[in-house]
């Protein structure tokens, strides 16, 4: 009898310690999710594969995709700290910096290798044609240095032309209504400037290594959320190589996230870059490294007047999160 009361009297002195024990553990607290805000450009796209895929929660990080057409409307929230990252291309990402140093391009998610277009009226065959009338672009990013680069090949400047800030997406109409002669552009806008009559007169074929997509974070995240960053990274990576792997999938997924049709989806011209590409990209003694091309933009912004400084331009990359955790 006694060894009864003393069995039981040992269960309960150890469920009462397990309990307590329970009780008193420290409670994981869930992080919020990366809040990442992302546009209109198809090499912009692997994060909406990433979430659909479970990419992102493989990694273990919660991510919320935040679509705009317009993201550059968005650029004062992202540094006001309302979004954690947010994709850019990488004249955008210098413009940017130039008034909120605390930020950081963390990995480049394509280079548009054809993708980026100047659509112009049927009656304008060569860019030699464009002097004297309209051309559409957002000026003051990566779109105003496209287009000069493409004037230059026909002995051009943007004093010769009438340059008329547009975004993307208002392209195919300024052209059908005579606003502008011809404009810069991508999917799924230029498949709309065609269909509307108009035709491609320049591609970023043309202009290799120019344009660069990255995504960017703000200081305090990277700070605080490292390896939530590298988890995003990771599974962004997989994304796009999933994307490439499965094309058909992929742009499923996309057209439907996005309720655009499957048609105007294509990676032609767009290269989704890769772990390699990236660690590649962010040497800087590559002779075609990040910093090459963002000196590029960073000299036209000064001599164009958009900026009177540019910080460090090594201090704007940050290449750790490609690598596996130290």
């Amino acid at each position: 009898m006694f060894k009864i009361v003393r069995y039981i009297s040992i269960f309960f002195i150890t469920a009462c310690l397990l309990f307590a024990c329970h009780a008193w553990a420290p409670t994981e607290l869930k992080r919020p999710p990366l809040k990442v805000i992302f546009g209109s450009f198809i090499g912009e796209y692997p994060g909406i594969i990433a979430q659909e895929k479970g990419f992102f929660k493989a990694q273990r990080v919660d991510v919320e995709l935040i679509y705009k057409l317009s993201p550059q409307l968005e650029r004062a929230n992202f540094s006001a700290g309302k979004y954690d990252g947010m994709t850019l291309a990488l004249g955008s990402f210098i413009i940017l910096s130039a008034a909120n140093p605390d930020i950081q391009g963390v990995i480049v998610i394509d280079e548009s290798t054809g993708a980026d277009v100047v659509v112009a009226q049927s009656q304008i065959k060569t860019v030699a044609e464009l002097k004297g009338k309209k051309l559409g672009a957002n000026l003051g990013g990566f779109s105003e240095v496209f287009v000069t680069e493409m004037l230059k090949t026909a002995n051009l400047t943007s004093d010769d032309v009438n340059l008329v800030k547009l975004e993307a997406l208002e392209i195919p109409q300024h052209l059908t209504n005579n606003v502008i002669q011809a404009g810069h552009t991508w999917e799924p806008h230029v498949s709309k400037a065609m269909k509307l009559g108009g035709h491609i007169l320049f591609t970023s074929k043309q202009t290799p290594d120019l344009i660069l997509d990255i995504i960017v974070f703000r200081g305090e995240t990277i700070r605080d959320r490292p390896e939530d960053i590298r988890g995003f990274v990771r599974g962004w990576l997989e994304a796009a190589s999933y994307w490439k792997e499965n094309v058909q999938e992929g742009n499923a997924i996309v057209s439907k996230a996005l309720k655009i049709p499957s048609n105007t989806i294509a990676l032609d011209g767009v290269n989704l870059t890769d772990l390699g590409e990236n660690k590649k990209l962010f040497q800087s003694s590559n002779p075609n490294s990040i910093y090459k091309t963002a000196k590029i933009y960073a000299d036209f912004f000064i001599r164009s007047g958009n900026v009177t400084r540019i910080p460090e331009l090594k201090s704007l990359f940050n290449s750790s999160f490609l690598n596996p955790p130290s």
